[in-house]
């Protein structure tokens, strides 16, 4: 099986207006929010986000966001447990950015405004999560961390003048010079007001932080608006893409049945740190003796030893026992979770909850160095649509809350020292191409079945051929639905591509033909690349042989 073909641009009318600014970021997470926060400084930044400004899937965190913040923690032991849970392939270099310059990347959140719980003393409640071997997650509103991290960060960027912001608008394509180096970009706005339709931004830098590919997947826990944009347009522009195979399953997703699609009720890992294991349907527990942290090991363990327990008892979900907390606990801990299962029929405090694995988190993405810069002069990339070479591959609980805070923070710090020069477009001569929206549920379920939890050779082989399909049905009009249709597209024959290719089970990347790890052929990463062949480009995937470290 060849990597099925994908358009080398998305077919869209010519930008009926145009404007010129120095940054231009994509999404309005916490590594958006943060990196406009960091970049006004240099000069005029626009904020393009697909929804309004405090979408996306920053506000639906709820565990915390880990640092070494707790008496007798250190970012020695973060790193520690960071490179452990990244299974031989994090960056050490990039780690140690990371927990080193974590802590007073979470102080300065909260001089921002954030609020997150505290004991009796006035000191950080921490909590643990899987893989950590302290309490470092520091949270807020008990299991809403996410939504008062976007809320902080929100009211600071409306409380900036010079920063503009575009709603309701995906980005299309970058504009590139004659160089290939950045020159801006193409947008839709969708709705009517002074700008609208198709149009274009010219900038010096783009900083690419729209978040992840989750939407690939019939259950995920990303919002509808996680459709792969920033790695297809990436990919699309020359850019590297690295690891995108290993595709983290939340171990503990609320089950709501069969027929449920779209985005799933997330039971955080936090639940389990607090005390709740998880459970057969003859309630026995079956994590003791899989790994010495049992209930509490890396997510990949935990999803892993959930989808054997199901391959063996033919069931679809298995349950979450937390019913020791008791009322209160529930209340007070874990309010957005309690509602969520009530809601749903179920009661925590008194039931079982019935979980299952779902797509949660993309290890890999748009490839970058320490300090954000991708293989694309004047394209930086923060957050989940990046790969920093923390995750490896599998990211530790709690960590990508502050790798986009972190790494926003470094890319404004690099343009401060070297913001590019504003560039003229050059005429684009890639042939456009589109991919029908109707074909994205057939598109969602043949990645479930072939590329999800469990993968094999025929399977992947089976969900190339039936992908490469679906691509060839092209829209007769351009519009969001068919624009994001063929951003999945090109993203999910890219992770098929590196997934076929890398032929071990390391991480959050499980191959039933390969099921050891192996180190000595594949200790390293897959950089998958777009080059053009004609009307339409098939992603390549070539192999580092070792951890990377070039340009840092």
């Amino acid at each position: 099986m060849t990597a099925p073909a994908v358009p080398q641009r998305l077919a869209a009318p010519e930008p009926g207006w145009t404007d010129t600014v120095d940054v231009v970021v994509i999404g309005s997470g916490i590594a958006g929010l943060t990196a406009a926060l960091r970049a006004r400084e240099l000069g005029s930044v626009l904020v393009v986000t697909k929804d309004v400004v405090a979408s996306g899937s920053t506000q639906w965190a709820q565990g915390g966001i880990a640092a070494a913040l707790g008496e007798g923690d250190s970012p020695e032991d973060h790193l520690t447990d960071t490179l452990v849970a990244g299974a031989g392939l994090s960056d050490p270099e990039a780690v140690r950015v990371l927990v080193t310059e974590g802590p007073d990347a979470v102080r300065d959140l909260i001089e921002l405004g954030a609020v997150f719980d505290t004991g009796a003393g006035g000191d950080l409640s921490l909590t643990r999560e899987g893989g950590h071997l302290r309490n470092r997650i520091a949270h807020a509103g008990g299991d809403a961390t996410g939504a008062e991290i976007e809320r902080a960060l929100v009211a600071a960027v409306k409380r900036a003048p010079d920063i503009r912001i575009i709603e309701h608008a995906l980005v299309l394509d970058l504009l590139t010079a004659d160089d290939g180096s950045v020159a801006g970009v193409t947008l839709h706005v969708m709705g009517e007001g002074q700008l609208d339709g198709v149009g274009a931004i010219r900038s010096r830098a783009v900083i690419l932080a729209s978040g992840g590919l989750g939407q690939l997947y019939a259950a995920t826990t990303n919002p509808s608006v996680s459709t792969g944009d920033g790695m297809a347009l990436a990919l699309r522009a020359g850019a590297k893409v690295r690891d995108l195979e290993f595709v983290q399953f939340h171990p503990t997703v609320l089950w709501l049945g069969k027929g449920a699609k779209g985005q799933q009720p997330l039971v955080s890992e936090a639940v389990r740190g607090e005390g709740a294991f998880l459970v057969d349907h003859e309630g026995k527990r079956f994590l003791q003796g899989q790994h010495e942290l049992a209930d509490l090991a890396p997510r990949d363990v935990v999803a892993k030893a959930i989808m054997r327990q199901m391959l063996a008892s033919g069931k679809d979900h298995v349950f979450l026992d937390a019913r020791a907390f008791g009322d209160e606990k529930w209340r007070v801990r874990f309010p957005t979770i309690l509602a969520s299962c009530r809601s749903h029929g179920i009661d925590p405090v008194h039931e079982l909850i019935p979980v299952a694995p779902a797509c949660h988190y993309s290890s890999g993405g748009v490839w970058t160095d320490l300090h954000g810069r991708t293989s694309v002069p004047g394209l930086y990339a923060c957050g989940e649509v990046a790969c920093t070479g923390v995750h490896g591959a599998n990211r530790l609980a709690s960590n990508s809350l502050l790798e986009g805070l972190v790494f926003a923070r470094r890319i404004a710090a690099s343009l401060a020292e070297d913001l590019p020069e504003l560039r003229e477009p050059a005429v684009d001569h890639r042939v456009p191409g589109l991919v029908d929206a109707d074909v994205v549920p057939e598109l969602q379920r043949v990645m479930t079945v072939g590329a999800g939890v469990i993968r094999s050779e025929s399977g992947l082989f089976e969900a190339g051929d039936r992908l490469a399909k679906l691509i060839d049905q092209p829209a007769a009009h351009p519009g969001t639905p068919d624009w994001e249709a063929t951003n999945l597209a090109t993203v999910a024959s890219a992770l098929i591509a590196a997934a076929t290719t890398r032929e071990e089970s390391r991480g959050s990347h499980w191959r039933e033909d390969h099921p050891d790890r192996d180190d000595e052929n594949w200790s390293g990463s897959l950089d998958l690349t777009l080059p053009a062949e004609g009307t339409s480009a098939r992603p390549a995937a070539t192999f580092v042989a070792q951890a990377p470290s070039e340009g840092k």
